[in-house]
């Protein structure tokens, strides 16, 4: 079995009105990819954004190889990549002066930058494009170079954030072979996504969520026969409406 990467334990997460997270608990292992779902609300954008560190917990703890993260979030963050689902990039630079900049950012020399910018550009065929603006890309062009920058210092974690949301279905399948990838390069990756075929041909394991608390964790696979179900987007229907009945 994978290494444990990831523990989240007992995580919550409140607002003024309202508890977004209900003592959440996750385990993600090494050169995994597991699939958050959930309807609006269900807590999903809540709990990557806690894994991403853009907002702290209210409660619980998050463990990276075995440390709690609190402890030195710097150090955490080297390891952690982060792929927005809106792209913000800097539109008046040249796609490779975006890629030294995320470099520069992560505190990597300069020669480590330049080999990185080599490997990624020529793994996410973008090396056509390097010199050119980043306005120039297409929407499918744009997430992948989105994607290909949160790699620029080598993370052992990728959080996707709804990466193939409003593409093209040709686009869409294209940048699953890329995430596909990152697992067998030994990346581990946290997705969330509105695509049930999405999350049922990439995923070791789904993680579905409903009003802050876990409903169910397991491989599409054995929730597809528990379930009798064609498929996993006719699991996670009968499950919600299972729960708007209760």
């Amino acid at each position: 079995m994978s290494q444990l990467l990831l523990r989240i334990n007992n995580v919550r997460k409140s607002y003024q009105t309202k508890e977004a997270l209900k003592g959440v608990s996750l385990d993600l292992f090494e050169g995994e990819i597991v699939s958050l779902l959930g309807v609006n609300g269900a807590g999903k954008t809540t709990l990557s954004s806690i894994i991403a560190t853009l907002h702290p917990a209210t409660s619980g703890d998050l463990e990276f190889q075995g440390k709690s993260i609190y402890e030195n979030l710097t150090a955490y963050r080297l390891q952690l990549g982060f792929c927005p689902q809106k792209p913000n990039l800097s539109l008046n630079l040249s796609l490779q002066d975006n890629l030294i900049f995320a470099g520069r950012f992560y505190g990597m020399q300069e020669a480590a930058i330049q080999e990185r910018l080599q490997i990624l550009s020529q793994q996410f065929g973008l090396t056509p494009y390097l010199h050119q603006k980043a306005y120039v890309l297409s929407g499918g062009y744009q997430q992948r170079f989105m994607i290909a920058r949160s790699l620029m210092h080598s993370p052992r974690l990728i959080i996707l954030d709804e990466p193939t949301v409003g593409l093209d279905p040709h686009i869409r399948r294209q940048l699953w072979d890329v995430i596909k990838e990152l697992k067998k390069n030994g990346i581990t990756v946290l997705l969330t996504t509105h695509y049930l075929d999405e999350a049922e041909q990439l995923s070791d394991r789904v993680c579905i969520l409903d009003q802050g608390v876990i409903k169910l964790i397991d491989t599409p696979e054995k929730l597809i026969a528990d379930f009798k179900e064609k498929n996993l987007e006719d699991v996670f229907v009968k499950l919600m409406n299972a729960t708007e009945q209760n």
